[in-house]
């Protein structure tokens, strides 16, 4: 036994990385496993495993731990950035009262475990940031300390304990916050969070169906048809596009013999014409009964059709409506073009003569090449698709967000920052925001973010785990679990008195904007990515958004306040 050790512990002490891919590969596996309607997730599993292989040695690396965190919560950032920005206002003041709730709750927690356990301050903040997961508090509190005049022997001894409160308590401040928020909370609304996303995710969409990831529209009503004039109802190409008012078709492309013509609105039409028309489905095909019979096939009179993202930003259209736009613009520049979809500072929006064209709208246009390049030169400029990661615009964002996070403010005395995680967090916003009104820069596609997510949140607790694991085992042997049993319920209390107060109090009733304004407000990191995974949108980003930069305020001053109460 003591040889496998051995070899474990020189493996990963040559190759640390094994020991980090390990602990996600078998994290993941694990995370899998369901106890009832209990599941682990990939995040929580990757966190035990990395305790586990702590105790072989492994350890992780600040540099690396803090480079995976950032990438993650940047990339969650950038996502929501639109969104985030738009729901600020007197619709976040129950987010902010939740932050504070919970910091008030967990302060209360604290104080009346270490009175009833006889805690001293140093054991009592460390519980603090461990159970809490709010790594600031070890700092703010060792300062505190400090100040208190107390023998340099007395105060080494309270300043260590800090750290021992932290080292226990740390991971289950984690893991707790995921059966809470993933776990529990769910039960409690009486609702899945996945349900409550899709739920609001539709409704923030104004009623539409949305596409799941991998999905693709199906353009099912608009149809290409070719017809043989018989009869000759239509004099010209003109009076055969007006003939369906409603939603007028086009005509492509007309053959005559053996020659395709040119097509423009004066053309006239003669019996035997071959005319490739583009339209509605249910308008195309009753036009048949009035032109002639469809061809199946015409060789030399294939179309591609072209689909294209616009964005408006030509000031002569800029605030006005759909309907007073149609009047506007020249029937030969709209001629051949179709609407599929408008993205209004990216949600989705009907349609209608009453929809108001807003600078920055995604415009989804749908036709023949030289018809969408016409239209879109017009109304504003085509937004090139690319799978491609601009990192000039990705690594500027994190560059900012890292040194916003290191900006220091005092208050009441205490240095407040929001951190490299406040930073990035921030940062991500911003350049999110701004690169939906500049979409040709800055381009991060949704695979490339999620991967940036998904593996930046998981190696971030990995990290942790191998670096706290062994210490907070060892600690857990000399002292007993008291420490460990006091840091659950200072991590399980606070959320639950968050999540009834919430509920009952602020009038939450959608599960995952709770579930994100939760773990925001008690800066959970593993645990709302967990949520994020149940979601399977970006729901939960804006509310957790908010408490999270709130709670590394809040939970921050918690550190003096527990040094003095104690």
């Amino acid at each position: 036994m003591t040889e496998i050790f051995t070899v474990i512990h020189n493996l990963f002490t040559k190759s640390p990385e094994i020991a980090i891919f390990l602990s996600l590969a078998l994290g993941f596996w694990v995370g899998k496993f369901r106890l009832g309607s209990f599941q682990l997730g990939g995040v929580a599993g990757s966190l035990l495993v990395a305790v586990c292989l702590s105790q072989f040695g492994a350890s992780g690396d600040a540099t690396v731990k803090n480079i995976l965190f950032a990438l993650f919560i940047y990339a969650v950032g950038y996502d929501s950035g639109p969104k985030f920005f738009k729901s600020l206002g007197k619709q976040s003041l129950r987010e902010i009262a939740l932050a504070a709730t919970v910091a008030i709750a967990g302060l209360i927690t604290v104080v009346v475990l270490a009175k009833l356990f006889s805690l001293d301050k140093g054991l009592a903040a460390g519980i603090a940031a461990g159970g809490l997961t709010q790594s600031a508090i070890i700092g703010v509190a060792g300062d505190a300390l400090s100040k208190l005049n107390l023998d340099p022997e007395i105060l080494k001894t309270l300043q260590s304990n800090v750290a021992v409160g932290y080292a226990v308590t740390y991971v289950f401040g984690s893991f707790g916050a995921i059966i809470v928020c993933v776990n529990i909370l769910p039960k409690f609304m009486g609702k899945s969070i996945r349900d409550d996303a899709i739920a609001a995710e539709v409704e923030s969409a104004g009623g539409l169906s949305l596409l799941e990831p991998g999905q693709k529209l199906a353009i099912a009503h608009l149809v290409g048809r070719i017809y043989q004039v018989s009869g000759n109802p239509f004099p010209t190409v003109e009076a055969l596009e007006k003939a369906t008012k409603e939603s007028p078709v086009t005509v492509e492309q007309i053959k005559r013999g053996n020659s395709l013509l040119t097509v423009a609105p004066d053309t006239k039409l003669e019996d035997g014409d071959l005319l490739l028309i583009v339209g509605r489905r249910d308008l195309v095909l009753e036009l048949e009964a009035h032109i002639g019979k469809e061809v199946p096939s015409v060789p030399g009179m294939e179309l591609i059709m072209q689909k294209r993202e616009v964005i408006a930003n030509n000031k002569n259209y800029i605030g006005k409506t759909v309907g007073e736009l149609k009047s506007t613009i020249d029937d030969n520049l709209r001629h051949g073009v179709f609407v599929l979809s408008l993205l209004q500072d990216g949600k989705p929006t009907l349609v209608t003569a009453d929809t108001i064209l807003m600078e920055g709208d995604l415009i989804t246009f749908y036709g023949a090449e030289q018809d969408v390049n016409r239209i879109a030169s017009e109304i504003g400029y085509i937004v090139v698709p690319s799978d491609k990661t601009d990192f000039v615009f990705m690594g500027l964002g994190l560059v900012v967000g890292l040194l916003i996070g290191m900006i220091s403010v005092k208050l009441a005395g205490l240095p407040i920052t929001l951190g490299s995680g406040g930073g990035a967090l921030l940062a991500g916003l911003a350049f999110g925001w701004y690169q939906q009104k500049h979409r040709n820069i800055g381009n991060l596609p949704s695979g490339a973010s999620q991967l940036l997510k998904d593996l930046g949140l998981a190696g971030f607790v990995v990290v942790v785990g191998l670096d706290s694991g062994l210490q907070a085992v060892a600690t857990i042997q000399s002292h007993g679990f008291t420490i460990f049993l006091i840091g659950v319920a200072v991590t399980i209390i606070p959320l639950l008195i968050g999540m009834v107060v919430a509920r009952y109090l602020f009038g939450y009733k959608n599960t995952a904007l709770l579930a994100g304004a939760l773990s925001g407000a008690r800066s959970a990191n593993p645990a709302f990515g967990e949520i994020l995974n149940e979601a399977g949108n970006s729901i939960p980003t804006v509310p957790f958004a908010i408490t999270y930069a709130l709670a590394n305020v809040f939970l921050t001053l918690l550190g003096p306040l527990i040094v003095a109460l104690v």
